[in-house]
């Protein structure tokens, strides 16, 4: 069926034509004859197959797009990613490696087509060709893709390792995320997620969470949660148990007790200390602004200052690692998608603070017609721009997931330049990729990915846009 889609692509392909001028070499009337099974242009010497075009949903056997000639075929893809021959998906590389196995690109195709006679009509066909590999997310001959897949946020290895088992074990999807976020909220992953990190301006560590089903798009989260160190798994019953999506504060815990959680305290000689010091320092860094009395010098109590300021965002101490959560993508067997996260938020922030994690479309997204995505970083910035819905919908349209992932960090950049973030993609076929934005003390972000063709689970590490 011809879809939206499909048109916006055929508009894609006339405008190459306009741009290439193919009149000077060949004119419109000389083209193919028409054949059965295929749409004419109207205008140009294009065909299309609306038969050869891709679905919503990719089938495992086409494999993705290599960054090379994703997006835009006049600009290759970052440095540090190539499509892996073995595992079909991006990974870390040096610049001369992708530049060894970059495919041709565009100028360059047309040069050698135009070689001899009839040179023009060959560099039509070929500037066809490539479009054609572009929009159906070919990547080349020996390149894969497989299911399941695991990927997460950060070097978090035994959190990978748990939800591979899980799945391994027959668990489901959900399961896989609910157990290998559980384990980085039993570890403590990077004092980033669970008990005993980042306490907030009361010296109280409270938790995040949230777990979504890409195959009922049901969503279960937790905000605030107090006193109850499996949030996640408070999350899961929320979809189990409620007809709510999103639980906070002191009601979320009440309910985690409901649902047979016990309450444990959450403070650790650790979080004790991170808390004395900070009030040693004048309780700095914290988020307040506009204030008095002035918030950069003092602790407080603050009250409203009557004139209010915009100020420019820039890079604090409190932006670059203040906000490791974990964010994980399973996408099963048979391409059933589910997300999660879990965090104890940002470090010293103002008690009730909400961040991105537990935020559907933002901390994380499911969807198992196009694939999944989750987000780390400073949530106050990224959820603005719900990241991981939006890398979905990219992918939903065709487009390659690490192309996916750097457009929904550029979108950010234009706002919020110097932001702290990281994103990861990975579509039902089991293509997978990652973006951050670069600022100083963060040119680089390593995530975890395990797959079939993997014998183990493998950091990944790509450099920064």
């Amino acid at each position: 069926m011809w879809t939206s889609e499909h048109t916006q692509r055929l508009h894609f392909i006339q405008k190459l034509d306009e741009e290439h001028a193919l009149s000077q070499s060949l004119e419109p009337t000389s083209t193919l004859p028409p054949q059965p099974g295929r749409r004419r242009t109207s205008r140009g010497p294009f065909w299309m197959i609306p038969a050869a075009l891709p679905s919503h949903r990719h089938t495992p056997d086409v494999p993705m797009a290599c960054p090379a000639i994703s997006g835009n075929l006049h600009k290759p893809a970052a440095p540090s990613l190539h499509c892996g021959r073995a595992v079909g998906a991006c990974t870390a590389s040096s610049p001369s490696s992708v530049a060894s196995e970059a495919p041709m690109g565009r100028s360059e195709a047309m040069a050698a087509a135009a070689g001899g006679d009839g040179g023009g009509r060959r560099a039509v066909v070929v500037e066809l060709l490539l479009v054609v590999l572009q929009l159906a997310g070919s990547c080349g001959a020996g390149t894969t893709a497989a299911l399941p897949v695991v990927i997460n946020t950060w070097a978090f290895r035994k959190a990978t390792e748990t939800a591979w088992r899980v799945l391994q074990l027959g668990g489901s999807e959900l399961d896989a995320v609910e157990k290998g976020c559980g384990q980085c909220e039993i570890d403590q992953c990077d004092g980033s997620v669970g008990y005993g990190g980042s306490p907030d301006e009361s010296g109280e560590t409270t938790l995040d969470a949230m777990i979504m089903d890409g195959n009922t798009m049901e969503v279960g989260a937790v905000a605030d949660l107090r006193r109850v160190k499996n949030a996640i798994g408070v999350a899961r019953k929320v979809i189990e148990h409620t007809k709510h999506t999103l639980l906070v504060g002191e009601s979320a815990s009440l309910f985690a007790v409901r649902m047979g959680f016990p309450y444990e305290d959450l403070t650790t000689p650790k979080s004790l200390s991170m808390y004395s010091k900070w009030l040693n320092q004048s309780c700095q860094p914290n988020y307040w602004k506009n204030v008095v009395p002035d918030s950069s010098k003092s602790c407080g109590p603050y009250k409203r200052l009557e004139k209010v300021t915009c100020e420019k965002w820039t890079i604090s101490q409190r932006s670059v690692h203040n906000h490791d959560t974990i964010g994980m993508v399973v996408i099963g067997g048979n391409g059933t998608v589910a997300s999660g996260t879990s965090t104890n938020g940002g470090v010293h922030k103002i008690p009730g603070r909400v961040g991105d994690s537990p935020i559907a479309g933002a901390g994380s997204y499911a969807d198992s017609t196009a694939g999944g995505a989750a987000a780390t970083g400073d949530g106050d910035i990224t959820m603005r721009f719900l990241p991981s819905y939006q890398a979905v919908e990219y992918m939903r349209m065709g487009m390659d997931p690490t192309v996916a992932c750097q457009k929904v960090i550029s979108r950010i950049q234009k706002y919020a330049p110097e932001f702290f973030g990281a994103v990861i993609c990975a579509n039902t076929t089991g293509s997978y990729g990652a973006a951050c934005n670069k600022i100083p003390g963060f040119t680089q972000f390593h995530f975890m990915v395990y797959s079939p063709l993997l014998s183990q689970a493998a950091e990944q590490v790509v450099d920064c846009i």
